[in-house]
């Protein structure tokens, strides 16, 4: 992961760069993304924020996550309750979900996973422009919990 600061940033950096506004809001909601060391939902990051903004609504972290996703710097991981977000790895990579206490973990198989997509576009004759692999199961701790 980048230092928080460094991240924090370049992320504010892009925004800038696109011309979109910055408002203490989002400055605040990029510092919280920034410095994440897990995978927050945006629920999460509103309940954070609003203590320092109780006016500001749930649409407005949607709205600022779905423009650091459209330039690129968040990878959205659509869960059934709510989606998380990857504010320090924005680029496809495997996540390991747990079903029991919905922990994400990042999986370090790019290498694997670049194999994966090379066959598919070999064998398919498809040209892949995204993706992403999710693993669900049991984490280390809910296994030893269930022993």
């Amino acid at each position: 992961m980048n230092d928080p600061q460094i991240r924090f940033e370049q992320l504010i950096a892009k925004l800038k760069e696109r011309q979109y506004r910055i408002t203490p809001q989002r400055v605040e909601l990029i510092r919280l993304i920034a410095a994440s060391v897990g995978h927050p939902s945006a629920s999460q990051l509103y309940n954070q924020i609003k203590v320092q903004f109780p006016t500001m609504s749930l649409a407005t972290v949607y709205k600022t996550l779905d423009l650091l996703k459209e330039v690129g710097e968040v990878l959205e991981i659509g869960l059934r309750d709510d989606s998380h977000y990857d504010g320090n790895k924005p680029y496809p990579h495997p996540h390991l979900i747990c079903m029991k206490c919905q922990k994400i973990m990042d999986g370090e198989l790019d290498a694997a996973v670049g194999k994966i997509v090379q066959e598919v576009e070999n064998n398919f004759g498809f040209r892949v422009v995204k993706h992403q692999l999710d693993f669900y199961g049991l984490c280390p701790d809910c296994q030893k919990k269930s022993k």
